[in-house]
């Protein structure tokens, strides 16, 4: 078995810059096995439209270089690409080296999941406290069962949102400070906006798309009234709300298109410093806006930051 093509576009410091080592990941995770066959090229691969051959080599990847032992995740709930999240992770390093707060990290992940993938990769790649927060609460439990059967217990809790509309009011607590935010948002409007884009990703792979609506993925982690739009705009207006209590606040956006919005409604919001930060997986483009309310001067205070 050999590696497939090199990922060469993710970030420097990204473990599957070079692309999966089947070999090895079937070394670690001997249940890869099954899955594994030569495609197209002649490279060792998985059928990625196979939901069982993803979870496994997600399995796979988290054993091998995160040092996660244990990891699942409950049927038709989101299973994300390993290489894609790992780089937010990545770049938000960078974006707080840069920023002078590289130490004593505290994350924020805003809808992390029941596949709590962020607070993984960020407390075993850098140490960082990490707190997962969703409305779902079995998904909650899931990612509690993952936390304790890892035993992370001392490196990542969950916290749920009580509040289906609110994004970080009621579970950014008084007197908490957290050094940034992260999430990854719902960017569907509807339900039928969300079978649309399963059907597209389902002829991408080249398979017939099925009837059922997940591609992989509860309502709440594709769908948000307003869709992703909608969901930025009320971000925006509630971290000003908080903007003692956390340095950097960040988020993907999916859509470009959401991009001239987002810089207005920051703008509105009259954020100190924005960053926008391009990322790239294949033929995947993606990026995150990164922005504070705090000058450099009260960051660098002992009481603002984490």
């Amino acid at each position: 078995m050999k590696p497939v093509s090199s990922s060469s576009a993710l970030h420097p410091r990204n473990l599957h810059r070079e692309g999966y080592d089947f070999a090895l990941l079937v070394q670690a995770h001997p249940a890869l096995a099954p899955y594994v066959r030569p495609n197209a090229y002649g490279d060792d691969s998985i059928d990625f439209a196979h939901p069982q051959a993803v979870k496994t080599l997600n399995q796979a990847l988290l054993k091998q270089y995160y040092g996660v032992a244990v990891w699942d995740i409950p049927k038709h709930y989101l299973c994300p690409p390993i290489p894609g999240r790992a780089d937010y992770v990545h770049y938000l390093a960078d974006l707080l080296a840069e920023s002078g707060h590289a130490q004593s990290v505290r994350l924020l992940d805003i809808g992390t999941g029941a596949n709590l993938v962020y607070p993984l990769i960020a407390a075993q790649a850098y140490g960082w406290q990490c707190l997962g927060v969703d409305i779902d609460a079995k998904a909650l439990r899931n990612a509690q069962q993952l936390i304790e059967a890892n035993g992370l217990q001392s490196k990542i809790s969950v916290r749920q949102q009580p509040n289906a509309a609110a994004i970080f009011k009621g579970v950014i607590l008084p007197g908490e400070q957290w050094t940034l935010t992260m999430c990854n948002p719902p960017f569907h409007a509807s339900a039928a906006e969300a079978q649309a884009g399963t059907q597209r990703k389902w002829r991408g792979l080249g398979k017939r798309p099925p009837q059922a609506l997940n591609f992989g993925g509860q309502a709440n982690e594709l769908v948000y009234e307003g869709g992703e739009a909608a969901f930025l705009t009320t971000m925006i207006h509630e971290s000003r709300y908080f903007a003692q209590q956390c340095v950097w606040f960040t988020t993907l956006v999916s859509k470009a298109s959401n991009l001239p919005l987002v810089m207005r409604e920051l703008k509105k919001a009259r954020a100190v410093r924005v960053k926008m930060v391009e990322m790239a997986q294949g033929q995947k483009q993606s990026r995150f806006v990164a922005w504070t309310f705090q000058t450099i001067t009260m960051q660098k205070s002992p009481s603002s930051v984490a």
